[in-house]
């Protein structure tokens, strides 16, 4: 939380740099390197029974109820090999490291941003086929807790039904809503609100209805009832995913005409390709690279009488075409919730968002990217280590969002920083030295947060030592 980085980095910081032993009341002079690579495997071994745990008493603690889980999976690199490591695989990586090893990390949230259950993953492994493991973990657990709880007040058959009644609604991006998943939370009595694969998007204006209306850009939703699938399937258009879609596709549409004005002056050029076979790879490569804007363009090239030679290249933007089905900013979401309004379906979908937050917290604010470890087990521990100072740190800014402060955790440390323990030493008259040891006082920003969390300005005791 406070300075992440590797158990060496750590073992150093706790040493040299902090306080924090002050606090505990433990001299982390005693604690060896090795000593931190046992607490890591220590944490490992227990890391279900801690998980549990940690999010029942944080449910108690902020009295918040299980409507709504959030799944989604993230992954980081390794450096190093990883040779002897089975989960270190090449894959897809969403840090652009597909050059690296790779390990992926699958993480259930509840809808307030507190970790439910988190598990470690191979680097190439199917997003979509990690749903139904987490989500039976999931399941297994809240039942065992509800049996242990109410099995005094229900009988067996009641139990079962208030389990199928309490089960939270889960929340996925398009990447793990597949038709199989979708159909196996169906099955399980499972509710859904994802995000659909369809390309076809049926945005109508006339029936659409406005949800959100700021400066910032509104949001207007058209909704559906399937009747085959027994979904309501709700279209949306943000003013604001327009104008990133149109800045995206206007991007890729100047960097694939500079790719063909850079093939055209080949052909110009002594030493330039004019091969027909190496320029319609080369073509072929730069529409699959901007597939995106390459769809917009029609490339007409021109070869010599024998064939083997390009003599021209010309290419021409296709007329605009915006039917309803390839309206920019507009997307579709999918769920079984059909008595649920408009609103509520996409304000639910709206928390994928905190899903997404914690991620970029877990990687550039709490030292989960890159992986140094080699070893499984250790690899699995600093990926459990990060996600709980994540427990703790959501937990400290649950409390402050609730007056108003909505800070970073990186902003937060800079804010905090500056308070330090010191020692003021003192030559007494009498030859004695008087050593006293306090923390500093806090500035007008250090106390707010302070303030807000309820804790004392002046962390650890003031200790006078004369020598």
């Amino acid at each position: 939380m406070a300075a992440p980085g590797s158990e060496l980095s750590t073992h150093n910081w706790l040493q040299e740099h902090s306080g924090l032993g002050e606090l505990l009341g433990w001299d982390f002079a005693r604690t060896s390197l090795t000593q931190l690579y046992q607490v890591t495997d220590l944490l490992l071994k227990h890391k279900e029974v801690m998980e549990k745990f940690l999010f029942e008493q944080e449910k108690r603690a902020f009295e918040f109820e299980e409507t709504i889980t959030l799944y989604d999976l993230t992954n980081t690199y390794f450096e190093g090999e990883g040779a002897e490591n089975e989960l270190a695989k090449h894959g897809r990586s969403k840090e652009k490291r597909s050059d690296c090893p790779l390990v992926t990390l699958g993480l259930l949230l509840d809808g307030s941003g507190f970790p439910k259950k988190s598990k470690v993953f191979a680097g190439n492994a199917s997003e979509p086929a990690t749903l139904a493991e987490m989500i039976s973990r999931l399941e297994k657990d809240t039942q065992e807790g509800r049996c242990i709880e109410e099995k005094k007040s229900f009988q067996a058959s009641d139990m079962v039904q208030l389990t199928l009644k309490t089960k939270p609604t889960i929340v996925m991006d398009a990447g793990l809503a597949t038709e199989a998943n979708l159909l196996w939370l169906t099955e399980q009595g499972y509710h859904y609100v994802v995000v659909s694969r369809k390309r076809h998007r049926q945005f109508s204006e006339e029936d659409a209805v406005i949800i959100k209306d700021e400066e910032q850009g509104s949001v207007k939703v058209h909704r559906v009832v399937n009747e085959s699938t027994k979904e309501v399937e709700l279209y949306c258009h943000s003013e604001r995913r327009e104008k990133k879609d149109e800045a995206i596709l206007d991007s890729f549409s100047q960097r694939y005409e500079a790719g063909l004005e850079r093939l055209k002056a080949g052909l110009d050029k002594k030493t330039g390709c004019r091969d027909h076979g190496k320029i319609m790879e080369r073509l072929g490569r730069l529409k699959e690279r901007y597939a995106r804007a390459a769809q917009h363009y029609t490339v007409d090239v021109t070869v010599d009488p024998s064939g083997k030679k390009v003599t021209a290249i010309q290419w021409q933007l296709k007329e605009a075409q915006k039917p309803a089905v390839a309206h920019p900013g507009v997307y579709c979401l999918r769920t079984n919730q059909m008595e649920w309004n408009e609103k509520t379906i996409w304000h639910t979908y709206t928390m994928l968002t905190d899903l997404e937050s914690v991620f970029r917290s877990l990687k550039s604010e709490l030292g989960f990217r890159p992986v140094f470890h080699q070893k499984k087990g250790r690899v699995e521990s600093h990926l459990f280590i990060t996600v709980l100072a994540y427990h703790v740190v959501h937990g400290i800014r649950h409390q402050l969002k609730a007056k108003g402060i909505n800070d970073s955790w990186n902003s937060l440390r800079k804010k905090l920083a500056g308070q330090n323990r010191t020692t003021v030493t003192m030559n007494h008259q009498n030859g004695q030295q008087i050593h006293i040891r306090k923390s500093t006082r806090p500035e007008p920003p250090q106390q707010v947060i302070y303030d807000a969390l309820c804790i004392p300005y002046l962390p650890g005791k003031v200790e006078k030592t004369i020598i």
